[in-house]
């Protein structure tokens, strides 16, 4: 009976310190930096725009293994409002791609075809499709 019973407690410590051990783990994971970009363009040169941004975003994804995932739409009917999804792995990510030559070339393009640009910072509840 006693062999049993140090056999339970010892196996109940594992389950407690594994469990502990996960529970800091989890704690201690980096969260993405989720952010949205509210884009206003000027209507006239919206093609420009649109070719200018559809480049630098494939080749963030291709270049940047730190550039998660950006998803550019506009709203319906108003084809000159753009938003944009970026979802970097973390912050350092996020401060490499602002200095990477392509991003500094899209802001350079498109700097005089943005007529309002507000960047909302987010916190990631859940991140499905991964």
């Amino acid at each position: 009976m006693a062999r049993s019973l140090l056999i339970w407690y010892k196996a109940a410590v594992v389950v407690l310190v594994l469990g502990s051990i996960i529970a800091v783990g989890a704690k201690t994971m980096k969260q993405p930096l989720v952010r949205i970009a509210e884009l206003e363009i000027d209507p006239g040169q919206l093609p420009a725009y649109r070719d200018a941004l559809k480049e630098e975003i494939a080749t963030s994804i291709r270049l940047e293994p730190g550039v998660l995932k950006l998803y550019a739409v506009s709203v319906k009917d108003q084809p000159s409002q753009i938003r944009i999804l970026e979802v970097y792995r973390d912050q350092p990510a996020y401060e490499s791609h602002l200095q990477t030559p392509h991003f500094k070339k899209y802001k350079a393009e498109t700097q005089g075809m943005v007529k309002s640009l507000k960047l909302i910072e987010t916190e990631p509840i859940l991140l499905g499709g991964e």
